[in-house]
């Protein structure tokens, strides 16, 4: 059985053995040692909510247009995206090197299905996410971003999609975009449950439209069994308490999941009164360098700063619990084992430079390793050289 000791680290030295970490006492001799410098090992990072197939990431600028609606945005999302030369799944693929460089074990993909796409964004992303199965775990949402309802052709796609790549069903905005809560989430939950597969669903509805549309999707949640997320959820701008009426116990007694990603003027979940109510919550970055935004960079360690200063972190513990969100939420939310950094668990890690979770919430350090499998897959930053799958 292959160990692998790293030594010099803080808390202590991990040893792994077939992937996973041991008991360093159990080393043997002639394990290949790995000399993390006096780095700080940390749990791998998990970004929920992602949108690779729109990036530009690694190609020339691009000039965004005027947007103040969620329609005109996605208009011109689709008119920038024409004028895109570079393949997806080229695209995809360096954001996902360069998320991997930054210490992210998994992504969950959201990808734009529409009868103008086709299912290219579903299959681009899919072959750049299985180019790179030792380094990421990809799931993908086929997305209708453009509408479900209101663009005819688009339900008979999403089918397709997860026949050819897609993992989950996506929705969005039942009342704003389509303009029929019942249909839009009839459509959705059927589809689901015949094709036995979880649900995601954008919400960017504020106030009493969103609060409805969020009440009604914890309602059939709770009655069919579904495991579902609700992503962005704008009409939760405030804390619980505030809003009264038993939320949380009322989206944590259902089995709905939360992500959030502390988006520029946008409203950020209350994560601590969420969590506290237990309610799962994951982080991501939404979209990088696409035609909605010039910002992001995939970087989770960077994303994780944000939510903490979005939702005014200063104790040590407010600050852990924010890279807890970005690890141990995102790992939940996507199923995957959570890497506590004790034996038995997967040896997903990152070392950087830095005494507490706190401090590197604080100081967003380069990671100087990336540990995935046991495996050292990047290097201050930069992923390395490995065979072409």
């Amino acid at each position: 059985m292959t160990q692998v000791l790293f030594t010099n680290v803080l808390p202590h030295d991990l040893l792994v053995e077939n992937g996973r970490i041991a008991d360093p006492r159990t080393a043997r001799p002639g394990a290949e040692t790995v000399d993390c410098g006096g780095g700080l090992a940390l749990p791998a990072l998990v970004d929920a909510h992602i949108h690779p197939d729109k990036t530009t990431w690694g190609q020339p600028w691009l000039s965004r247009e005027p947007a103040n609606t969620l329609r005109e945005l996605i208009d011109g999302d689709v008119a920038a995206r024409a004028r895109m030369t570079a393949p997806v799944a080229e695209r995809a693929g360096a954001l996902m090197d360069r998320a991997v460089a930054g210490g992210a074990r998994a992504w969950r993909a959201h990808v734009d299905v529409a009868p103008v796409y086709g299912l290219d964004n579903v299959h681009g992303v899919r072959q750049a996410a299985d180019q790179r199965l030792d380094l990421l775990d990809v799931q993908i949402v086929a997305f209708p971003q453009l509408g479900l309802l209101s663009h005819p052709g688009t339900a008979a796609l999403l089918e397709r999609a997860l026949d050819e790549g897609a993992d989950i069903l996506g929705g969005l905005d039942p009342i704003g975009v389509d303009g029929d809560l019942h249909g839009h989430l009839d459509l959705l939950f059927g589809l689901a449950e015949a094709k036995g597969v979880p649900l995601d669903i954008h919400l960017h509805d504020r106030g009493e439209s969103g609060l409805e549309q969020l009440l009604e999707i914890a309602r059939r949640t709770r009655q069919t069994g579904l495991t579902v997320t609700v992503s962005h959820v704008f009409c939760i701008d405030k804390d619980l308490k505030s809003m009264g009426g038993g939320l949380g116990e009322l989206l944590a007694g259902s089995g709905v999941s939360l992500t959030t990603c502390a988006l520029g003027a946008d409203p950020v979940l209350p994560v601590a009164d969420l969590t506290t109510k237990g309610v799962l919550v994951g982080l991501g970055s939404d979209g990088v360098r696409d035609p909605w935004t010039p910002f992001g960079d995939g970087d989770m360690i960077a994303r994780t700063h944000l939510l903490a200063y979005r939702t005014d972190a200063r104790t040590d513990e407010e600050l852990a619990a924010c890279w807890a969100t970005a690890a141990h939420g995102g790992a939940d939310l996507l199923g995957l084992e959570r890497s506590e950094l004790h034996p038995g668990d997967p040896a997903d890690f990152l070392v950087v430079q830095g005494t507490s979770p706190a401090q590197v919430v604080v100081d967003r350090p380069v990671p100087t390793h990336v540990v995935r499998g046991g495996r050292v897959v990047a290097r201050d930053g930069h992923l390395l050289e490995r065979t072409p799958r």
